[in-house]
């Protein structure tokens, strides 16, 4: 398979880098696991303000997963209608961004649902690295410490780290789970930034991870 070695690299190095967005919207050669960083995202805290009304109702795509994928979110509820609401459509994101590297699909309705603009983007071509690799995911990933700012009627933004020491990539060929150590860097916080369109979802446009990083090493 003729594939650059350095993204083969950061996937083993990342236990395969299963069930993240890492490197998603980033040239290979300008990865650096200790800030991984979606150009163009924005790290700066956005200011609370007071909550919006409940989003619209949307008919949301099913997404179907196999059985040998399995997640953790904490919390999925915060108490308010709408953290709650990008909470339960960050989950749905996550779980449609796994859904198209298992059916090898950058373009999954399930993922354009949840996904747009850079985030769009960044998500297409994380499942195209994937594909080319001829590899899928199996596994558990904990997500937890997910935390929502609201900063306007549409707009909000939502940290969270992620537990990827039980979460792995599989050569679809052959089957073989491509297993590794855990280390300091089978933990990844995300910023990711939202904004809820006219149907009431709230779709990601903008995200931002740091492997390794220390606040989510437990």
């Amino acid at each position: 398979m003729n594939r650059r070695p350095t993204l083969l690299a950061a996937i083993a190095l990342t236990a395969a880098a299963a069930l993240t967005l890492t490197a998603c919207g980033s040239d290979d050669s300008s990865k650096d696991k200790d800030n991984d960083k979606i150009a163009g995202a924005d790290t700066g805290d956005a200011s609370k303000s007071p909550s919006a009304p409940p989003a619209a109702s949307a008919d949301r795509p099913k997404i179907e997963l196999p059985g040998d994928l399995t997640y953790a979110f904490t919390p999925d509820k915060s108490g308010d209608s709408v953290q709650d609401a990008v909470l339960k459509d960050n989950a749905e994101y996550v779980r449609a961004l796994d859904a198209a590297i298992v059916a090898q699909n950058p373009r999954l309705p399930a993922l354009e649902f949840y996904t747009e603009g850079e985030g769009a983007v960044a998500a297409q071509k994380w499942v195209d690295s994937f594909k080319d690799a001829g590899w899928t995911i199996t596994g558990e990933v904990r997500y937890f410490d997910r935390k929502v700012t609201v900063s306007s009627k549409n707009s909000a933004s939502l940290s969270y780290c992620a537990d990827e020491s039980k979460g792995f990539s599989k050569v679809i060929k052959t089957g073989e789970v491509k297993k590794t150590k855990v280390t300091k860097d089978s933990y990844v916080a995300y910023g990711v930034q939202v904004e809820k369109n006219d149907k009431g979802v709230w779709e990601l446009v903008k995200i931002v991870s740091t492997r390794g990083a220390d606040r989510c090493q437990r």
